[in-house]
Order: C-alpha cells, then structure tokens, then sequence
C-alpha cells in the first residue's frame, strides 16, 4: 500500500531543500515588522472556520474494507502532525497563522477521532503529546519540518505550504479507496480545508515577504487550480 509514500517523499524534498535543490521564484528575506495582530491572510483560521463540521453519526454504520481502515488511521495521525508542527512553529515565530490553522487542524483531528471511535478501532496517537507519533515516518517527518521551519519566518510559512500539499495529495489518493459515506464526507472535508490552508500559506509569503510559492508535491496545474 502507498500509505507511507508520501512521506518518504516529503523527506526528500527536505533533504533536496536543505541542499539547496529547491528553492522559490524569489530569494527574497525581508521581514515585516512585528505585529501583534496577523495580517488578514492571517485571519478566518480558527477552528472549523476553514472546513464545515461532518457530523460522522448522521451517516450510517457500514462495513469498513482494509483500506478503509488505514486511511482513518493514516489521516489521524497525519493531521496530528500537521497540528503539532504548526503550534511548535507558532512558539518559535509568533505568526498568527500558525496558531489560527493550528486551531483548524484540531477540528479535523476531532473529526477523523469520530471515525475511530464509530468504528471501534484503536487511536493510534491516544495520549501522545506534541511530536509524538506511533509513525516512524511521522515521527521523522515532524522533526524535520520543525528543523527547516525553525530557521526564519519564511522557511516556517513554506514547511506549512508543503504540509498542506502533502496533505491533499494524500487526501486525493485515499478517497479513491474508501467508499463510505462519512469517511468520504470526513476527508473531502479535511481537503477543502487544506486548500484554504495552502491558499493562506502562499499569499502571506507573497504579501508580505515577496516570495511565490513554488509547489513541491503537487503538479504546477494542480497548484494553480487552488491557488489561482
């Protein structure tokens, strides 16, 4: 199965980063002044404000196929990570965003615990705190990105971007193997809010520091299509 693909690739594309392999349409490290408050892409963030709720006991119970079952416990601790990587970022930033999306990122992990507990199936990430995670991979992955998002403002907002791309490109690949009705609802909800996330990532890195995203995991046409 794929679950773990796109994590080894995304811990390639650090390591291609890091090497200077990848870099953005613009160098550009200008920082703003400080704020109390962000932006207004900053804004709008918070929680269940990028996704509607999915209410998973309104759907019914139906039998869940192998797949069906890595793909609820793959997406938890996945956004898991997501979350954790954007509270440790805002620690270490400041920037508003990452608190905000941090707050959205619960709100999906919340959903996806739905399934897990409807189901009856075992939470992988019970009791864990922040960077801990059942997932090597995920594990890795989490400090790695907190490395490359601790070294200034800007590497901070395009470890968010990549993680909302890693996000959709996984989201896309699993709801072409699950066909129940919540978990279907669930992820297509997690992915709708994942654009907005990315579109919020990207416009702060061009407004305020002057950089275009270029997108590493999804193709330029996908990029584009929820960017504009």
């Amino acid at each position: 199965m794929r679950k773990a693909g796109f994590l080894l690739m995304a811990l390639l594309l650090l390591a291609m980063v890091g090497a200077g392999c990848i870099t953005s349409s613009s160098t550009s490290t200008t920082q703003g002044p400080p704020e109390t408050r962000g932006p207004p892409e900053d804004k709008g963030y918070g929680a269940g404000a990028s996704t509607g709720v999915v209410d998973v006991l309104a759907y019914p119970v139906e039998n869940l196929s192998q797949e069906e079952v890595e793909a609820i416990l793959y997406m938890r601790e996945e956004e898991k990570l997501a979350r954790d990587v954007y509270l440790t970022l805002y620690n270490k930033t400041g920037l508003p965003i990452f608190e905000n999306i941090a707050r959205s990122e619960q709100t999906h992990i919340d959903m996806v615990l739905e399934l897990i507990k409807k189901y009856n199936l075992t939470d992988p990430v019970a009791g864990m705190g922040v960077g801990e995670f059942n997932s090597t991979e995920m594990r890795e992955l989490y400090e790695k990105l907190v490395a490359q998002g601790s070294e200034s403002d800007v590497e901070a907002l395009k470890v968010g971007a990549l993680i909302e791309e890693i996000d959709i490109k996984d989201l896309d690949e699993w709801l072409k193997h699950v066909d129940n009705g919540d978990i279907k609802a669930v992820f297509e909800s997690l992915r709708n809010g994942s654009e907005n996330h990315l579109r919020a990532f990207t416009r702060l890195l061009q407004n305020r520091y002057g950089i275009t995203y270029t997108p590493q995991v999804l193709s330029e046409d996908e990029y584009r299509s929820i960017v504009g």
